[in-house]
């Protein structure tokens, strides 16, 4: 499914493809994909809105900013350092169903699966915006862009 391929495709980009431990940053390329998979396919109220098929990046980053995060995804974005930021806030800035489904299908709680987006969502954001800006396209299309 989607979920999966976005999970092999930002595990590579954490460093995390080359088969590293599944606990370690493939782990959290995979609970980003899970999570991109949610939002995009969701179902749920508000998941495709907020990070549509046209620009799920700039979704996702624009429901974080709802979400009480926008200075924290800003720094992502734009070029310098990035601000750091919990599981508990990211879990206050997704939908619930997001984040559950994320979860389960990455196989840990909810908590855990917040505390993983919190540590690399940062990382992924700033490597795929290396220009200060938010790119259009599909997240596959933003990685092969980028040559990641």
């Amino acid at each position: 499914m989607a979920g999966n391929d976005l999970g092999s495709l930002l595990g590579g980009l954490l460093g995390g493809g080359r088969g590293g431990g599944a606990a370690g940053a493939g782990g959290g390329g995979d609970i980003l994909g899970s999570l991109m998979g949610a939002l995009l396919g969701g179902g749920g109220a508000g998941g495709g809105r907020a990070a549509g098929a046209d620009n799920p990046l700039g979704g996702l980053l624009d429901m974080l900013a709802k979400g009480g995060l926008a200075d924290q995804a800003d720094s992502w974005v734009r070029t310098g350092d990035n601000q750091p930021v919990s599981g508990e806030q990211v879990a206050g800035a997704l939908p619930d169903d997001a984040l559950r489904q994320a979860a389960q299908q990455a196989g840990v709680s909810p908590e855990e699966a917040a505390d993983q987006i919190a540590r690399q969502l940062p990382q992924v954001v700033d490597k795929l915006t290396p220009n200060g800006q938010v790119p259009s396209g599909s997240l596959e299309d933003i990685i092969r862009q980028q040559n990641l």
